[in-house]
């Protein structure tokens, strides 16, 4: 079964490729790996989850504002080599959280996105990861999430 099949019997949908907010593009490969620009949750072109995680949003709901800035991400990928199934291997995610000063759940909040990951990819989904809390995100934004993954020959 290939990626984008285990996605639809998951009942997700792949975004169309986001487009840079800004001065950046939104991958660039270098040999095998592929950095993707972090990446929101915006769905229909606006944030879904907006403010900071412990006042607006909770621990749960910030853990879908990861998923769905994660399948953004898989989009990206996607825009940039054709295929999720070219994915060999999920290298590291980086995460950031939109938190109330001294917030220390990060971890929690990005296993919406890591578990995701590993659902869909299982073992290609292993990777290491950091997950941080910031005092804010772009358009108020809950999560931001960046990946590196390696890419098929």
């Amino acid at each position: 079964m290939n990626i984008e099949q285990m996605l639809t019997e998951l009942g997700l949908e792949l975004p169309p490729p986001p487009a840079p907010a800004g001065s950046y593009v939104p991958t660039i490969r270098t040999g095998n790996l592929l950095y993707v620009a972090g990446q929101l949750p915006i769905k229909d072109g606006k944030v879904t989850h907006v403010g900071q995680v412990g006042k607006e949003q909770t621990i749960e709901t910030a853990q879908e504002a990861a998923r769905v800035a994660t399948l953004n991400t898989l989009a990206a990928i996607k825009g940039a080599v054709g295929s999720l199934d070219a994915i060999k291997q999920f290298v590291f995610v980086n995460g950031f959280v939109n938190g109330v000063n001294d917030f220390p759940d990060s971890p929690a909040v990005l296993n919406g996105a890591s578990d995701l990951i590993a659902e869909v990819f299982g073992e290609k989904g292993k990777h290491a990861r950091a997950a941080v809390a910031v005092a804010g995100l772009p358009f108020g934004a809950a999560v931001e999430v960046q990946v590196v993954v390696e890419i098929e020959d």
